[in-house]
């Protein structure tokens, strides 16, 4: 099987949202259960893939499966909604399927929007932009090409993890942080016309709103609620992300982003349910390099765990600080 037919595997988590919202009941835990505990378990048992062969520029399977992944979401949502509407959902399962559906949007949806934004082709960008709405994010977009690429590694980042800040305060101060930041730069960016249609903060945001309209039209007030919590976990899983990719890293501000900068891991989980976005290091060295090109550097920061596996561990900070500061002490030391 060739590198590229190995990200198909990513379509799964969103397959088992699509049977819990059309079949309800116990179904509606699949996806939640696949990759918070079963994925999230066998990851620490399971190799790693070092493989840096990719195929021609010319495949079109790479490009095929972010199209795949976005209209999978989609479905994802409606089906949501539908599900709600017709009383296949219920009581506590709609709580259920809103968590299974918040999962897939933090490690599918914006995963691919991650990818799209870096296209750049505007389609493919505003695809991108359209499923970071989906999720209820609209400031990602703006932080992350204009502020985070930039000054990762430094204070100046809000996406960047200090030492010793648990996953809980990361959470709320880079939120905060990087709406201010993404507003400041489209601010000046509009040259003070901030309230217009081209600004990309509230464009999402527009689109957000209709989703919401959409939630309401179909599912009610419950259906609002539940969409809202699935929102909110997939801009958890989102902020979870940005806290493992560089956590305790750091960087002169007139230093060149290197490889040394980010945590990466070939866990084979990460690698092909999140399309290689644990080989994080290559990433911000060629930020333009498409995914299923993404090479493994030897000499970078290596996580403990994979993206799957290291969730719960984030989750109680004592044993993030035992599993990573180890490694970020021992960096220190080698230069």
């Amino acid at each position: 099987m060739t590198r590229n037919w190995k990200y198909f595997a990513g379509l799964l988590p969103g397959v088992l949202v699509l049977a819990g919202n059309l079949y309800g009941g116990w179904m509606t835990l699949a996806n939640a259960a696949f990759i918070l505990v079963f994925l999230g378990i066998a990851e620490w048992f399971m190799g790693e893939d070092h493989d840096n062969a990719h195929s021609a520029a010319a495949d079109s399977l790479p490009e095929l499966l972010l199209v795949l992944h976005a209209v999978l979401h989609g479905l994802c949502l409606l089906t949501f909604f539908y599900g709600i509407n017709q009383g296949i959902l219920q009581g506590a399962w709609i709580w259920t399927a809103a968590l299974s559906l918040g999962i897939h949007g933090g490690s599918s949806a914006i995963v691919i929007a991650h990818e799209l934004i870096h296209k750049k082709e505007n389609g493919k960008q505003w695809i991108g932009r359209l499923l970071l709405a989906s999720t209820g994010n609209f400031y990602f977009h703006v932080h992350h090409l204009r502020i985070h690429h930039r000054w990762v590694g430094t204070a100046h980042d809000a996406a960047t993890a200090r030492k010793g800040e648990s996953v809980y305060g990361f959470f709320v101060r880079s939120i905060v942080q990087q709406i201010r930041q993404a507003a400041e730069s489209e601010d000046k960016r509009l040259k003070g016309k901030f309230l217009s249609w081209d600004n990309e903060m509230l464009r999402p945001l527009f689109i957000h709103a209709l989703i919401l309209g959409l939630a309401i039209a179909f599912s009610g007030l419950i259906g609002l609620l539940a969409y809202g919590f699935s929102c909110f976990m997939s801009c958890f899983l989102l902020e979870y992300v940005n806290y493992i990719e560089h956590y305790g890293l750091q960087r002169a501000e007139d230093e060149k982003v290197t490889p040394e900068h980010s945590w990466s891991t070939d866990k084979t989980v990460s690698r092909y349910l999140l399309i290689d976005l644990s080989r994080h290091a290559d990433h911000h060295a060629f930020p333009s390099r498409p995914y299923h090109t993404l090479r493994s550097y030897s000499d970078a920061p290596t996580l403990p765990g994979g993206y799957a596996g290291l969730v719960i561990p984030a989750l109680i900070p004592p044993l993030w600080y035992a599993l990573v500061h180890p490694r970020i002490d021992a960096l220190q030391h080698a230069h």
